[in-house]
């Protein structure tokens, strides 16, 4: 029976996670399966693999052959390494514990090395966040100083009509009054006595109060009465 090494697909569209199980080779690609081995989610930055390296490493001694993508995962997690060291120890090329001495100071480089790149993708996040908080910034700060301009100008003009309005009224009000005075016209005193030019200059009086013509009729009565 052939053996085969595979991820099997679970999770949502989009956002898949996958089961490292080794399973007959004619089986469907998520149907039935002997063992399972890890699991994979690519959806995190760097990948998320969860792995029992001893299984593995067992597994592949025995014959199972890996896809591509999971021999390329039992690389990343050091299954490749130690089976490797193992084969070294099979054939006498060194002991047991210089094995496991070496594979401990590849997982120690392999861990920094992840480490370091978490540290750089962390950094490198935390300089696109600050970038992207100075950049709103600016932004709302320029908003704030254009809406300062439009309501200053706003004013501005509010303050302009209000003159203009102002200016206005006072026009049409000395409008009216200058109309008003040049409507109106003096009025003629009726009791004083209005002189009269004749035809040699001589002015003449045209009307005599009723006192004048009093005192008139009684210096004729007295003439009158009067033989001298």
């Amino acid at each position: 029976m052939s053996v085969k090494i595979r991820l099997q697909r679970f999770g949502r569209k989009g956002r898949p996670i996958y089961h490292i199980v080794v399973a007959d080779a004619r089986a469907p690609r998520d149907g039935r399966y002997i063992t399972r081995l890890g699991s994979y989610n690519p959806n995190t930055n760097p990948a998320t693999i969860d792995l029992s390296v001893d299984d593995s490493v067992q597994w592949i001694r025995n014959g199972a052959q890996p896809t591509d993508t999971c021999r390329a995962i039992l690389s990343y997690k050091g299954v490749m390494m130690k089976k490797h060291l193992q084969d070294g120890v099979a054939k006498g090329a060194f002991s047991a514990e210089e094995a496991e001495s070496k594979f401990g100071l590849w997982l120690q480089s392999k861990e920094e090395r992840i480490d370091a790149k978490k540290s750089g993708l962390k950094a490198a996040g935390d300089e696109r966040r600050k970038a992207r908080m100075a950049a709103e910034s600016k932004l709302n700060q320029e908003r704030a100083a254009a809406l300062i301009a439009k309501k200053s100008a706003l004013a501005a003009e509010l303050e302009a009509a209000a003159r203009a309005a102002a200016a206005e009224a006072a026009g049409e009000d000395a409008d009216a009054t200058s109309t008003q005075q040049d409507v109106e016209t003096p009025v003629m005193d009726v009791h004083e006595p209005v002189a009269v030019a004749t035809e040699d200059h001589e002015p003449v009086a045209s009307e005599s109060t009723p006192d004048q013509s009093a005192e008139q009729a009684t210096g004729e009565a007295s003439e009158e009465a009067d033989p001298a």
